[in-house]
Order: structure tokens, then C-alpha cells, then sequence
């Protein structure tokens, strides 16, 4: 008979000691401390391998399986993860009954499993991806998505027909900008000449990958229209998922217009954000200020949004139910309002867009809901650990975005700390306690301990992912959540039920003075010193250390726990040791910046790459504008190109025109050049054919030499990221034309979640 997980927990723990003793590690007089150790860390050992305490550990593992397809050179193929997955599989079966082998295996399994799946999505979704720019691509097809801009509108279109000169792939869809308020209704059939490129490559290596984004979606090809949109007769029926989404993009904007109208500006943005899920028309200086305190979370439908409106519901329905004695008596009313607000929480899901963080939550919520209505509790880590592992299974690319990294850290880190509140509140039965309670003590305590749990658990990947910290987000969270739960959504929710009705204005204005009271103190967050914590871009390596320490420390109980605090404490150490690059090349050889004498970045540019200046001083932890005047100090330029001395006073040269290179190659230590070399150069050269293969690049000094990283290494050949060939002057492709990649690309509150 196979020995428990306890006693063979005790025996390693025991064997371990045995052999210390034998080799003289410790000495003698330790023995008796060296076994009441063993004792603790084997009943800490059992206690974390107990029946069910694994379970969590699951998606954890799973995870880890996307995240080794994301980290592959080149793509698997399909039947090759297949078969691990199977064998792995068949191994766990085959040690069912073993009772470390088989969670083991299971762990191995659920890898296997995770990285088979994002393979087979990945080949599943196949699909032509624009490699080099058009300026002539005629384009027709149905509006799928329709997004308002600040300066432009953006849509997304099924490509029907597509034409371009030396152009043989025809992407799927292409993303394109058009003049604001110009953009068609969603399902619309519509014709236009585009200038289309390829999706964005990294910006500087290691930056976010928005062509792996954009392949995921679908997407092709991103540019803008040039012209008139043609509104034409569709050539084939719609079918049934656009019929959806035109259904739900119609009720989407009629309800956004009507909110808009009652509620002006800022306010009605916000209003429409928080009940539709559309938030780009928030104004620039609203928009910072939100993430600059915290409170961005709001913007974005996740937990606390469907928590709001799926209790609301609940309440309401059930006390209408408790006014007829007949039915409060003797049927089953919380189970029939556990129904109904499941029902208002899938159309909340529906109207909002279903974003991964609104996914999430729609999936826990709907667990909580269905465990009423069976009479089990559902607020635990098994909830958890069956929404993420739905989210993963359904779309594997959401593990390698933040929305989902910040939405799970957070809601992981609530869970935890709501069970050991639990813990808490069950040994703090005295008088005191219960007269704190009664004073709304243990509700303010709540809310001061989620906002901070939530904020420490999203921190490491906002630092990773924008750069930056929010060190007031608790205050502005204190401050403004109470006001949002109490007022803004409960009014939002009764304005969307009674907009049919039409008696639904006096709650958008009760809501939107809710919402001026959210942005007085979001816009007084950002004028405290600090406020914005600028954080200098990280490796994933200690991402994946800190993200080993939050898991450690949210699903152990034993003080085993405690080792999460030390991966958390040596991953923070590891970020800020990260050291910083001296010179960086774009990825289409226009821009280059260089680390002045001064420590920060000045620029060397031919072309008008905001974006990827913006990029850059955010990643350096940097607060300059990218037009700021600072950026050109020490730099001069002439007809043949640019200069600026790097920290040790070598130079750098950029090298504008082929008769330049000789002079610089001869002088600096450094020569980039959005051209073609000549000949041989003395210095370390980057040049187009050099940017060509790799994309952008990044140098690093090391004693007289450079070390270079690269944003697309040579070995590198995924459907988002094909091997490189360098092309021949002449061919197409080769001229260097810049293309607007600021229109091209997501911004960054794309990229934001929710907690």
C-alpha cells in the first residue's frame, strides 16, 4: 500500500536530517533543533498537499504552458504538442494511484495541456499577414468594430475584396483610421483606398509585441483611408455573429447618445464607459489622471462593474418576490433572483464588448450565482481556478496581456484576503469588535484592505508593463470607490433599466455628480508630489519571480507562505539592479536615441517617430515630452546627418546620406544610418540592412565594445514575426518610406485592465 502524502512528507523531511547528521553538515548539538524543523516543515508540507489545496496550482500550471508557446523560437507544430498533451495525459492516468506521482503528473499534464492549446488556437486562426507597406490597396468588406478617437475614428473591416500593386497576401482584416466622425455603422458593407502596412513591430526589444496582438485579432493589416468611404451593397449575407454584433454596436450607441446628452463631457464619458463598456471619448487630461491615481480600474468593466450589476439585480428582485407572502413562504425566491441576475449579467457581458477582464468576472460572478442557486458557497479559490482556466481555454493569448495579468492578480489577491478576513473576524468575536462593526468599522477596514491588497498585487505589472507606479492609489481609492459603489453605479444601473421607460435622466444626473466628485479627486491625486512613479522597463525575469512570490503567497497557508514575501523582496531588487540601454534604433532606421552626458536620452532623428520617443522615455522612467526641447541637447546635425557624445564621451554618429559613412565610421563608436553602408566600418554599425533582419535594437556599453539586444532575434520565425530577409536595393519595400505608426497602433489605455 502506496504511504500518504504525510507520512512521506515526514520520511523526506526525516531522510534529509538523517543524512546531515552522517556527513557532518551541522554539528551535533543541533540535532535537537534540526528535528523539531524537520517536525514543522512536514506538517507545513502536509498541510499544503491536503485534499484539494493543490487545485488552485492547476491553471498555474496550465499558464505556464501558453507562456512556453509564447517564449518559442519558432512556432510548434499542432501535432507535436498534440501528442505531448496525450502522453501526458496517459501518464497521469497511469499513476492515478500514487499519491505524489499522480499530482505531479497532473501539473506536468496541465502544462502539456496549456501549451497544446495555444498551439492549435494559434493554428486555428491562421491567417495572411501584410509584409511590406501599399500605398494603392483598394479595399471592401463589413465593418466589424467602430472606435471613437480623440483625433480619429478606427474601424476594422472583414476584408470581401482586396487589390494592391506587388501586394499577394490579403489579410483576413485591416484595421484603419478615418477622419473623426466619419466612421461607418458596424455591419455596414464599405469600399476605400487604404494605405496599409504590416502591424506594428516591438518599438525597442522587450517592448509589447503589438503584431502578436493584432494576429491574435485577426488583423492583417493596419493603416488609414485615404479618401471617401463608399457605402455599397453587400455582395454576401452578413451571417449571424455581425447580425450580433451590429444588434448589440446599435444599442451600444443609442445608449451612449442618450447618456452623452443628459451628461456633457468628462462626465457623460465615464457615465457611457461604466454601463457600454465605450471609453474612448474621455479627454486626454481625465484619461491620465485616472491612471495616474488609480482609479483607471473604474474605466474598465471587470469584477466590481458585474459584482454591482448582478447584486443589484439580485436585491431587487428578490425583495419584490419577499412583498408576496405567498411566493416568500413557500418558493424558492433567491434562486429565482440568483436566475435573474445571471440573465442581467450576460447581457452586461454582451453590451460591454467582453473583454478579458469583464470575461473573468462574468465567469465568477456566474459561479457565485449558480452556487445560490445549488446551496454552495462560492467565494473561493476553486471559483477562481475555474474562470481562469475557462479564459485561458477560450482565448490563450489573453496570458501574455496585462488586462489579464493585473485582472487576475488582483481578484487572486481579494480571495485570499477575504479568507483570511474570514479567519479573522471568526476570533474577533468580542463586545468591542461588535460595537466597531456597528459603526461601519469592519466596512471601512474592507475597503481600506482591498484597495491596498488589490493595488500591491497589480503593481509589479503596471511597473512592467507602463512604466509606472501609482503611490497614492490607495487615497484616491478611499476617496472616490465609496461614492462609485454607493452612487454612480447604483444610478447607472437604474438609468439603464428605466431608459426604455423614459424616466431614466434624473439618474444619469444623480450619477454624474458622483462622477465630478471621482474626477476632482483623480485630477487632485495627480497635483501631490510623486504622483506619478515613473518605473524604468524590467526584464520578465523578474516579473516571473515576483509572479511566483504573489502565488506563493495567496494560495499557501502554512508560513511556507512567508517565501513569497523573499521572491517578492529579491525580484523588486532584480528590476531596479536592470540595467539600461545606451543606445536604441528604431525599427524602420529613422530614429535613433542616444544616453547623453546628462544620463538621459537625447534624440537623433530623421523622421517624426513620436510614438516610439514616447515609448522609449516611458520605458527609461523618463517624464519628458516627446517634443521636448531637452531631447536635442548636445546633438549636431548637418546635410550628412547627426551626432551626440554618449556618457564616456565617445561618439555616436547618424549617418543621413552614403557620403557620411566614411567620415563616421572613421571617427565614432557607433554609426546608425537608415541606409546601406557602403563597405566595411570600424565602428559598430547598424545600417538597413542591419534593421532590416532584426527590427529595432538596443546597445549596451561594455568596456570599449557593445553588447546589442535585438527585438527580432535571427532565429526568430512566428505567424506574427516571420524570418527575416534582407531585400535588395531597388525591391519593393526597400525605400525606407515612413509609415504613420501612431494611427497604426493601439494606445495605451488599450492595453489597460481592470482589476
Amino acid at each position: 500500500m502506496a504511504p500518504s502524502p504525510e507520512n512521506r512528507a515526514k520520511a523526506v523531511v526525516a531522510g534529509v536530517a538523517a543524512a546531515g547528521r552522517r556527513a557532518g553538515v551541522w554539528p551535533a548539538g543541533l540535532d535537537a533543533f534540526n528535528v523539531q524543523a524537520g517536525k514543522h516543515l512536514a506538517a507545513w508540507v502536509t498541510a499544503e498537499v491536503a485534499p484539494g489545496r493543490l487545485l488552485p496550482w492547476l491553471p498555474v500550471a496550465f499558464g505556464c504552458g501558453i507562456a512556453v508557446y509564447f517564449a518559442a523560437d519558432r512556432e510548434p507544430m499542432w501535432w507535436a504538442a498534440t501528442a505531448a498533451a496525450l502522453a501526458a495525459l496517459a501518464m497521469t492516468f497511469a499513476a492515478r494511484k500514487h499519491p505524489v506521482g499522480f499530482p505531479l503528473a497532473l501539473g506536468v499534464a496541465a502544462l502539456a495541456a496549456g501549451f497544446a492549446i495555444a498551439t492549435l488556437h494559434s493554428a486555428r486562426i491562421a491567417h495572411p499577414i501584410l509584409r511590406s507597406a501599399t500605398w494603392t490597396a483598394e479595399v471592401s468588406g463589413f465593418v466589424e468594430v467602430r472606435e471613437e478617437r480623440a483625433r480619429s475614428d478606427r474601424i476594422v473591416v472583414r476584408v470581401q475584396k482586396f487589390e494592391a500593386p506587388r501586394i499577394t497576401e490579403k489579410p483576413e482584416r485591416v484595421r484603419v483610421s478615418v477622419r473623426k466622425s466619419t466612421a461607418p455603422a458596424v455591419g455596414a458593407f464599405v469600399a476605400f483606398k487604404a494605405y496599409l502596412a504590416p502591424p506594428l513591430e516591438p518599438l525597442r526589444p522587450g517592448g509589447y509585441d503589438f503584431a502578436r496582438d493584432l494576429y491574435f485579432q485577426q488583423i492583417g493589416a493596419s493603416g488609414y483611408v485615404l479618401g471617401r468611404i463608399r457605402n455599397e451593397a453587400a455582395p454576401v449575407a452578413r451571417g449571424l455573429w455581425l447580425s450580433y454584433a451590429t444588434f448589440f454596436d446599435a444599442l451600444r450607441d443609442s445608449m451612449d447618445n442618450r447618456i452623452r446628452a443628459i451628461l456633457p463631457g468628462d462626465r457623460g464619458s465615464i457615465a457611457s464607459a461604466l454601463i457600454t463598456g465605450t471609453r474612448d471619448a474621455i479627454s486626454q487630461p481625465v484619461n491620465d489622471a485616472m491612471y495616474v491615481s488609480s482609479l483607471a480600474h473604474v474605466l474598465s468593466i471587470s469584477g466590481y462593474h458585474m459584482a454591482v450589476v448582478a447584486g443589484m439585480v439580485f436585491f431587487t428582485i428578490r425583495a419584490v418576490l419577499a412583498i408576496f407572502p405567498a411566493l416568500a413562504l413557500r418558493r424558492p425566491i433567491k434562486k429565482w433572483a440568483a436566475l435573474g441576475a445571471l440573465g442581467a449579467a450576460t447581457f452586461y457581458l454582451m453590451l460591454s464588448g467582453a473583454e478579458v477582464a469583464t470575461q473573468r468576472s462574468y465567469i465568477m460572478v456566474a459561479i457565485v450565482l449558480v452556487g445560490v442557486m445549488a446551496d454552495r458557497p462560492a467565494i473561493t479559490f476553486r471559483t477562481l481556478t475555474v474562470a481562469a482556466l475557462v479564459v485561458m481555454a477560450l482565448t490563450p493569448q489573453a496570458v501574455v496581456h496585462p488586462s489579464f495579468q493585473m485582472s487576475f492578480a488582483a481578484t487572486l489577491a481579494l480571495v485570499a484576503g477575504y479568507q483570511i478576513s474570514l479567519r479573522w473576524q471568526a476570533g474577533a468575536e468580542s463586545p468591542l469588535a461588535a460595537r466597531i462593526a456597528l459603526w461601519g468599522g469592519r466596512e471601512i477596514a474592507a475597503l481600506i484592505l482591498a484597495s491596498l491588497v488589490a493595488g500591491l498585487a497589480t503593481t509589479p505589472f503596471a511597473a512592467y508593463h507602463f512604466h509606472r507606479i501609482a503611490p497614492y492609489g490607495v487615497i484616491a481609492n478611499l476617496l472616490a470607490m465609496p461614492v462609485v459603489s454607493v452612487l454612480v453605479m447604483p444610478m447607472g444601473v437604474a438609468g439603464a433599466l428605466t431608459m426604455p421607460f423614459g424616466f431614466d435622466a434624473v439618474f444619469w444626473k444623480l450619477m454624474g455628480l458622483g462622477l465630478d466628485w471621482m474626477i476632482a479627486v483623480a485630477l487632485w491625486v495627480t497635483q501631490l508630489p510623486g504622483a506619478v512613479g515613473p518605473m524604468p522597463a524590467f526584464g520578465i525575469a523578474p516579473l516571473l519571480l515576483v509572479t511566483l512570490g504573489l502565488l506563493l503567497l495567496c494560495l499557501l497557508r502554512s508560513p511556507l507562505r512567508w517565501s513569497g514575501a523573499a521572491c517578492v523582496a529579491l525580484s523588486a531588487i532584480w528590476a531596479l539592479a536592470t540595467p539600461q540601454p545606451d543606445v536604441l534604433m528604431a525599427s524602420d532606421g529613422q530614429t535613433a536615441a542616444v544616453r547623453g552626458a546628462a544620463g538621459r536620452w537625447v534624440i537623433l532623428q530623421r523622421g517624426r517617430d513620436g510614438f516610439a520617443i514616447k515609448e522609449w522615455l516611458a520605458a527609461d522612467g523618463d517624464m519628458r515630452s516627446a517634443d521636448h526641447a531637452s531631447l536635442k541637447d548636445g546633438v549636431r546635425c548637418d546635410a550628412m546627418g547627426c551626432t551626440a557624445i554618449l556618457r564616456d564621451g565617445r561618439v555616436v554618429a547618424f549617418a543621413a546620406s552614403v557620403d557620411a559613412f566614411a567620415e563616421d565610421c572613421a571617427r565614432a563608436a557607433v554609426v546608425l544610418s537608415s541606409r546601406t553602408a557602403p563597405g566595411q566600418c570600424d565602428a559598430r554599425l547598424i545600417d538597413r540592412a542591419a534593421w532590416r533582419r532584426h527590427g529595432a535594437a538596443a546597445l549596451y556599453r561594455n568596456g570599449d565594445g557593445f553588447d546589442i539586444e535585438v527585438a527580432r532575434p535571427p532565429t526568430q520565425d512566428r505567424p506574427w514575426a516571420r524570418a527575416r530577409t534582407v531585400l535588395a536595393a531597388g525591391e519593393a519595400g526597400s525605400t525606407g518610406a515612413r509609415r504613420p505608426q501612431r494611427d497604426a497602433t493601439p494606445p495605451t489605455e488599450d492595453l489597460e485592465a481592470g482589476d
